[in-house]
């Protein structure tokens, strides 16, 4: 194992083996913990898009809600599941499933179509070139706003789902899907996350399901994979500490080095990783 290699398995907490059933349990007590904590948070706001990752993030949040419904007699607790298409989701049917199987307690859909529209629209009278990939950031953005108000509407916190496999790449949108108040995923890497979903009982077209932000449309449905020019089985090895293809490694890595700034509150002067 390479000292980068080291270094980052330390900094993302990745174990090289998890028992799911108790990172199931550590998950909900830590989300249960923080609203405990914080006791005008009555609320759990997440966007469920159908994939791995939200599905998990949603379930283990409404597992956290009715624990604390029970053990304090507070009908207030709530999670809310949000729906965020622009337009028509093309695997809308995987977002519905993904709620059934979560068993939310409250459903808000938002169509970001129209806001997302707009500014892309009043920055083009400024003359602003708009890519097809600055506007898939722009969805990523308007989701979290969208959130954001549901939650502050509910006395709520928004819950991310970046994991391990997602931070050493930088593969989120910054202060999009990667901006949020808490993330319970964060040491997980893809596989990890497979398997407490399967612990979980969850659908296993939503687990398997590949990969894909889904946000530029010239490229619609673009594999995670085929973005990153690595596959998250690699990505997982190496975060298990694995000995892995060295060209996959240096993939990773230099993901990894480009992105740091990903995993960085704003950059102040006192800075000195960008130097």
């Amino acid at each position: 194992m390479s000292n980068l290699q080291d270094k980052i398995i330390k900094e993302l907490h990745v174990a090289p083996e998890i028992n799911a059933l108790d990172e199931i349990r550590r998950s909900v007590d830590f989300l249960k913990a923080y609203l405990s904590k914080h006791d005008f948070l009555k609320t759990l706001v997440l966007g469920i898009s159908g994939g791995q990752d939200s599905t998990l993030g949603g379930k283990i949040a409404q597992m956290a809600i009715t624990e604390l419904r029970e053990e304090t007699n507070d009908d207030t607790y709530r999670f809310i599941a949000v729906r965020l298409p622009y337009g028509e989701q093309a695997d809308e049917q995987d977002a519905l499933d993904a709620i059934a199987f979560i068993e939310a307690d409250k459903r808000v859909r938002i169509n970001i179509k129209s806001s997302v529209d707009a500014l892309v629209e009043a920055l083009k009278e400024t003359d602003s070139a708009i890519s097809d990939f600055s506007k898939g950031n722009i969805k990523a953005r308007q989701r979290m706003i969208a959130q954001y108000a549901v939650a502050g509407t509910y006395q709520g916190a928004v819950i991310g789902t970046d994991h391990a496999a997602e931070a050493v790449t930088g593969f989120y949108t910054k202060f999009g899907d990667g901006g949020s108040d808490i993330n319970p995923l964060v040491r997980l890497n893809k596989r990890q996350g497979r398997a407490m979903l399967k612990a979980l009982n969850a659908p296993e077209h939503l687990y398997l399901k590949v990969p894909t932000a889904d946000l530029e449309e010239d490229k619609p449905g673009l594999a995670d994979e085929v973005a990153l020019g690595v596959t998250y089985e690699e990505i997982d090895d190496y975060l298990e500490g694995k000995t892995i293809n060295k060209q996959a490694a240096q993939k990773i890595e230099a993901w990894y080095i480009k992105t740091q700034h990903k995993r960085h509150l704003p950059i102040t002067p006192f800075d000195t990783f960008w130097k």
